[in-house]
């Protein structure tokens, strides 16, 4: 496997195609390099896929898993690589954030999908600690019989079967026991002091948001089309439309990071 050092984290990173433009993407909570795998074939140019700092195969520090540290994983990946262009999903997006905050012309292009967190605490953990807990205390078959088998992801299930499958793949993970130190400390942080500091962020920025998402709130993707000068939102009423309209955002995704 391909390894990038970064700051104190060593990296697992995938690369596919070649060429301009180069686009960094950066996998939620809990998942790995793989959850953004499938959309990289259509993406122009060079794709840099990596897991952060305690998922997947990248290494694990003992602690240092809150929004700065995965951004300073994004950031060292993006300049290593050359990256102009930014996908985050979930923390992806949050660790975005948290980078643009500083150097916000550092991407030329951007899509959130789903972000999970601005500048306010998270309201909802219950499932999150729930998640680390079964994490610390079970085998790890147990654990991801466990997870995969939540009610909440059970009724996902029910309505997009092939989802099973796809969260058993990107639950791959070499330390189960740094994933549940991880979940703990980035709960209790969030992307950004201010949310008003995003308004110097002028690319070109897709947001991809759904109603009835506690995890991941429609309101942030509001916020967000409102302090940045250049984003549009795409708003969908539930995870069965979004999912419907997979081809037409991925149609634009494809257009905005050419």
């Amino acid at each position: 496997m391909p390894y990038v050092d970064v700051a104190d984290a060593r990296l697992h990173v995938e690369v596919d195609g070649d060429g301009d433009p180069v686009t960094v993407l950066a996998h939620g909570l809990t998942n790995t390099c793989r959850e953004l795998a499938r959309i990289t074939p259509m993406v122009p140019g060079t794709k840099v896929r990596f897991c952060f700092r305690g998922h997947g195969h990248s290494s694990s520090p003992k602690t240092g898993y809150r929004f700065a540290d995965f951004a300073r994983d994004l950031d060292g990946l993006a300049t290593e690589y050359g990256a102009t262009r930014a996908v985050g999903t979930s923390l992806g997006a949050g660790a975005i954030m948290s980078l643009l905050v500083h150097t916000p012309d550092r991407f030329e292009r951007l899509v959130f999908l789903l972000p999970a967190g601005l500048d306010r605490p998270f309201e909802h953990k219950e499932n999150m600690i729930r998640t680390a807990e079964i994490l610390e205390t079970k085998p790890r078959e147990e654990a991801l019989d466990a997870i995969l088998n939540d009610a909440n992801r059970m009724a996902t299930y029910v309505r997009q079967p092939w989802m099973r499958e796809f969260d058993r793949e990107t639950w791959d993970h070499a330390d189960l026991q740094a994933l549940a130190t991880c979940i703990r400390e980035v709960i209790e942080d969030y992307p950004v002091p201010d949310r008003e500091l995003l308004r110097s962020v002028e690319a070109p920025t897709m947001l991809i948001c759904r109603e009835g998402d506690e995890i991941h709130p429609a309101e942030i993707g509001h916020v967000l089309a409102q302090i940045m000068p250049n984003a549009e939102l795409w708003n969908y009423p539930d995870d069965v439309a979004l999912f419907n309209a997979l081809p037409e955002i991925m149609q634009r995704v494809v257009e905005l990071l050419r």
